[in-house]
């Protein structure tokens, strides 16, 4: 027998895996700007803001009539109502020259922009014509048939960030914004050199006493499949010199550098010989006490990993996979690898149509109960799916999602708190370490990106202030940001806490009239007349806010039953009610004056108001919670959420 070296220093791995993470430089490798086309399973390094909105105008999902919802309550088929059928036949890509007045309709195709004054679309199958009327056997609401601009997409939103994965769903985002470039972190080239004189190609000739190097090649593909971009180095045989050499020129070339075989120390092992020849630090581990894998050399020069794995495939996978795969991960700025399904329960009821099988897009949120079901906890994990729409053009949906619940053709509700099994999107379930439920607000837009950058991963589900704070009070989120305003005590937010509840200060906004300079019926008017008086004018139209949002609550106060002209179009941001004042679709709405001041709007201030981040009691001491806090406190982001018109709040934390 030939005499061997004994491994001196076994140890266990968590200490190995200390030893090699303290000799690395564990930061991506460095950014490129790179074609969309070749972006699909690259990783952001910036976020991308929408400089457009998705869809650019108001525009009909169906092949049909523009009409007004009102001119149809009531119809049916044996009391049909008559609409006067204007001449023109809307087409898409043309811009409509058409105004719908009250009894009127015009004929309009799929994709088409909505013409003013209509609010929503009569299918084709629910009309007769006869000469130049309209007859409509069938009642529809406002917004039916309809993707109002900004919908998917508004202006000024943040729609990707910084670490996200580049899947076929968010390069789909990136070409509805009309992105052809993006920023990425560099793949990190890993070198892989196989040594051996036993070694020989795949394609090579078989020989006694040869093998084919497999090593290299599952080697290879996992660095591939984990964002790196592998250098194959091909085969070195048993020649200390031109090992030597080979490895010099794989660390002046890569930046990890991979060896298969001759960890041991045998004597005929050569690749810890000449590892260990290297300094700053070297060798940091040679031998780990695990069971298959015990030969892994761990070494480093300079910050660049390098290992040795050993000659068994099933060995080399294993411990690569155990010490490397996540390292080189992280210089790509990778996320975790796929995981088929996980169970999780509905966090609000869903209807569904009988007849046909439902793909419903949902994002999971890890909480406490959330049903009234109260189904038992022993068989399901604490995780709440929420749908995401059902929009079938909503690209951002798509991409923002965990996953898909199947709702089968037979169902027709699916109750809140029910079991459901949540298809992953070729990825692991990784619960967000901030998982924010409520009102969007670019602030908030500004403190996430903040947080990723540093390394907490974030969730945001924009569902509005209300239900943000019932999300809260479930415990399925760690934040609610939330504007509020109690009627009686005038007060935000605060009133609205429950015992379990906790009120971070948060900043100011100044909501008020957004409407085109120039319009005499705003200038120089104070907002509450200006909002009288525009209720009283047919032929001004107003854009609203989603049920459920602080902006829509003070909307209707403000009205007081009033219900002006354009009341059923319901944008979902404040970015949304701009664009659409901007583009002529609206001739008013309600939103703070940050979203005016870059479209040129005219701004007639209405009400101070104040955004708060609503915590569950339960969580105030999760690492994420505490860094969500400590910016909020640090004068640096106060001051960039001021010059953003978001000024620091006057109030003390409860």
């Amino acid at each position: 027998m030939s005499k061997q070296d004994q491994f001196l220093d076994v140890i266990d791995r968590d200490e190995a895996e200390a030893r090699f993470r303290k000799a690395i430089v564990l930061e991506p490798v460095g950014s490129e700007e790179i074609a969309l086309s070749h972006a699909l399973g690259r990783v952001l390094c910036e976020d991308i803001v929408a400089d457009i909105d998705v869809p650019s105008f108001d525009r009909s999902n169906l092949d049909g009539f523009a009409i007004r919802a009102k001119d149809t309550f009531g119809a049916r088929e044996d009391r049909p109502h008559r609409l006067q059928l204007l001449e023109e036949v809307i087409s898409t890509a043309v811009i409509p020259t058409s105004t719908v007045e009250e009894g009127q309709a015009v004929s309009i195709a799929t994709g088409a922009m909505i013409p003013r004054g209509a609010d929503a679309i009569v299918m084709v199958e629910h009309t007769d014509t006869e000469g130049v009327q309209l007859i409509v056997r069938q009642a529809v609401t406002a917004g039916f048939g309809v993707a109002f601009a900004g919908t998917d997409i508004a202006s000024g939103e943040t729609i990707l960030r910084q670490g996200d994965l580049l899947t076929s769903r968010e390069t789909g985002v990136l070409a509805a914004i009309g992105r052809d470039r993006v920023s990425v972190w560099r793949r990190p080239r890993v070198g892989i050199l196989s040594t051996g004189d036993e070694i020989i190609e795949p394609g090579e000739t078989m020989q006694p006493g040869r093998i084919f190097d497999s090593n290299a090649r599952i080697v290879a593909d996992s660095v591939k499949e984990l964002g790196g971009e592998p250098i194959e180095l091909g085969i070195v045989h048993d020649d200390l010199k031109a090992l030597r050499v080979r490895l010099a020129e794989a660390l002046t070339q890569c930046d990890v550098v991979v060896l298969s075989g001759g960890t041991s120390k045998g004597t005929g092992d050569l690749s810890y010989r000449v590892v260990r020849e290297l300094k700053d630090p070297g060798i940091v581990a040679h031998g780990v006490a695990l069971k298959p894998g015990k030969p892994i050399c761990l070494a480093a020069s300079q910050g660049k990993p390098v290992v040795i794995l050993p000659g068994f495939p099933t060995s080399a996978i294993f411990t690569f996979h155990e010490f490397l795969a996540p390292v080189i991960q992280q210089l790509a700025g990778q996320p975790q690898g796929p995981q088929a399904t996980v169970g999780a329960q509905m966090a609000v009821k869903v209807n569904s149509e009988i007849g046909r099988t439902e793909f419903l897009l949902v994002g999971l949120v890890a909480g406490n109960s959330v049903s009234p079901l109260k189904p038992n906890p022993s068989t399901l994990p604490p995780i709440a799916a929420y749908p995401m729409g059902k929009g079938s053009g909503s690209v951002t949906t798509f991409s923002r999602a965990d996953g898909f619940v199947t709702i089968e053709r037979h169902e027709e509700i699916v109750e809140a708190g029910a079991p459901v099994k949540v298809r992953l999107f070729g990825r692991d379930l990784q619960i967000a370490d901030l998982i924010v439920i409520g009102s969007h607000c670019i602030g908030l837009d500004f403190l996430l990106g903040q947080l990723q950058q540093k390394g907490f991963r974030t969730k945001f589900l924009a569902v509005g202030s209300t239900a943000g704070l019932e999300a809260a009070k479930r415990g399925e989120c760690d934040v609610a940001g939330v504007h509020l305003l109690d009627r009686e005590t005038g007060e935000y937010n605060r009133p609205f806490l429950t015992k379990e509840l906790e009120l971070h200060p948060g900043y100011g906004r100044l909501q008020g009239v957004v409407y085109r300079k120039g319009d005499e019926r705003f200038e120089n008017q104070p907002a509450k007349q200006a909002i009288r008086q525009a209720g009283d004018d047919e032929s001004c139209l107003m854009v609203n806010r989603n049920q459920g949002s602080g902006t829509r609550i003070l909307i209707d106060q403000l009205l007081s039953g009033i219900r002006p002209n354009g009341y059923a179009i319901q944008s979902r941001s404040h970015n949304a009610v701009a664009a659409s004042v901007h583009q002529g679709r609206a001739d008013w709405g309600v939103a703070i004056q940050s979203v005016a001041r870059p479209l040129d709007l005219g701004f007639l201030p209405l009400h101070d108001e104040q955004f708060d981040f609503v915590i569950p009691a339960s969580r105030t001491d999760r690492p994420a919670v505490i860094a969500f806090r400590e910016l909020l406190n640090d004068l640096q982001v106060r001051e960039h959420l001021t010059s953003l018109g978001l000024p620091a709040s006057l109030r003390t934390q409860s």
